[in-house]
């Protein structure tokens, strides 16, 4: 592995035994230049022997151990403001400039097909209680300083750094979140350098390289692995409002985590009793078949399927006809869509195209058991007055109406119950995010987070790498697939809000 230390001279400033690995693009060197100087990458000049640093390659430049290399370049906050500004308006605009006038969040670089980390990163980034909890971890750890301090002085691999060594990987990930979520606040480009690392040492499979470059990776898998760091290490949030305990380890399972009652009926015996037992999940499956043309058809199906294990009655194996529904519905709910399957001839994990449409309001009252159902509608029936009073005044009664009664700061009900902080009280849900692929199979074509700006927004986002742009509803519902055009493989949905002062929603 080619590591040099070098000498990295910026103004009066010297940084002794930086470490350049030449096996990486110049771009990671340059991420870890802005987190010693907090000069942006696409502000610095780094010279040295051979001529200027690019960003993707080396070039002709030969790096030797102890070398000097000076850079250039101001922090964004150091440079001066130019005192007139030509006018510009919003229909001469590139998507660009549009993307900075009216607020966009913070893109992410692609370090090399990392495409499929920057999109979990930023659809999961939509949840306001995740970020909260992060917070408050990134407050409560007094060793994230010193790990981060740890890994921008030492090196940028985390294994080869016996210093490091202390730090369980769930630690890591969840301090590079942590990092990474507190960064994004600037709106500016981030490059993800110390969350990709940590993934790497925990995860060695997103390492993987073909010809000296990253392989693309499955997004999914990347999204299950990240919940799964972040449930051992993130706990549970208390109601500011509520006094009560709660019964969550994890921030995780408390508004990711949803569970279910579950018979078993063997179809050849009639004697053998039916078996009930319980299973909790953080995602809900939409299979894909042919005669499945919507999302709630599709979760449908997965509720009732018929599985073959060992019968102690008949003492062989016996087809089961296992029946789930929902006891427990999270606030955040978590839906992918099952678009991959193993083709063994070609061996690639191949990608069903069809078309499958999914609603921006999505409805899960029918997905639950008797006794949770019975629970939901007291609720349900507040919406049902809220759509009646503003089907009586002329209105008609959507989601966009609802969305313009939130956006005007008023209050809204608690979308949980009052025993469950971190459910769903209604079945009620608005999509708020949406992780599509586009390509072929998982370990090739490219990944984009398409996010809803805020909770209470009807503007979405297009979330592609650094490239950051404003879309239309319209956009989100064209991601159903049937093409090779982006194509939805994981939703992430959120409760719907419920305005408490109903009498002044009107037109």
């Amino acid at each position: 592995m080619p590591v040099f230390t070098v000498n990295v001279k910026w103004g009066k400033e010297v940084y002794p035994d930086v470490e350049i690995n030449t096996d990486e693009p110049p771009l990671v060197f340059k991420a870890q230049l802005f987190a010693l100087t907090g000069v942006n990458p696409n502000r610095q000049k780094v010279m040295m022997k051979g001529g200027t640093l690019k960003d993707d390659v080396w070039g002709n430049i030969q790096i030797v151990k102890g070398q000097n290399i000076l850079m250039m370049g101001s922090k964004d906050e150091d440079v001066p403001i130019e005192p007139t500004v030509k006018p510009v308006f919003v229909e001469d605009m590139t998507e660009t400039q549009l993307a900075t006038v009216t607020n966009m969040p913070a893109g992410l670089t692609n370090l090399g097909n990392t495409c499929y980390l920057n999109a979990t990163v930023q659809c999961l980034k939509t949840v306001p209680e995740l970020r909260q909890a992060l917070r408050d971890f990134n407050t409560a750890c007094k060793y994230i300083k010193v790990f981060l301090f740890l890994f921008y002085t030492f090196t940028l691999y985390i294994s080869a750094s016996s210093s490091l060594s202390n730090f369980e990987s769930a630690e890591k990930i969840t301090i590079a979140m942590s990092d990474l979520y507190r960064t994004m606040e600037s709106n500016q480009t981030i490059p993800p350098l110390v969350l990709l690392q940590v993934l790497h040492q925990a995860f060695p499979r997103f390492a993987d390289k073909v010809e000296g470059h990253y392989m693309q990776q499955d997004a999914n898998e990347c999204w299950v692995e990240l919940i799964r760091m972040l449930q051992q290490k993130l706990p549970a949030l208390k109601n500011k409002n509520d006094k009560s305990t709660t019964n969550y380890k994890s921030v995780i399972d408390q508004f990711f985590g949803g569970s279910f009652n579950v018979e078993w009926k063997c179809v050849e015996s009639d004697t053998e009793e039916v078996t009930k037992t319980t299973e909790s999940f953080l995602q809900l499956s939409c299979f894909i078949s042919q005669d499945v043309k919507y999302m709630h058809s599709g979760l449908k199906n997965r509720m009732q399927e018929h599985i073959t294990k060992h019968s102690p009655i008949l003492g062989k194996d016996a087809v089961y006809t296992k029946t789930s529904k929902i006891n427990r519905l999270p606030a955040y709910l978590t839906i992918q869509f099952v678009r991959f399957f193993y083709k063994e001839k070609d061996k690639i994990n191949a990608k069903i195209l069809k078309d499958i449409k999914f609603p921006i309001e999505f409805d899960a009252f029918e997905l639950c058991t008797p006794e949770l159902q019975e629970k939901l509608v007291p609720v349900r029936n507040k919406f049902k007055e809220l759509e009646d009073k503003l089907a009586h005044e002329g209105v008609k009664p959507n989601a966009r109406q609802l969305a313009e009664s939130k956006q005007e700061e008023k209050p809204t009900a608690p979308y949980w119950f009052q025993d469950d902080y971190g459910s769903n009280n209604s079945g009620y849900y608005t999509l708020q995010a949406v992780l599509t692929h586009k390509g072929r199979s998982s370990s090739s074509g490219h990944y984009v987070g398409w996010v809803r700006q805020s909770p209470t927004s009807e503007k979405w986002i297009k979330c592609d790498d650094d490239t950051v742009t404003p879309v239309k509803t319209e956009d989100i519902l064209k991601l159903s697939g049937g093409g090779d055009w982006h194509c939805a493989y994981v939703l992430l949905y959120g409760p719907r809000l419920l305005p408490v002062d109903t009498s002044s929603v009107s037109s």
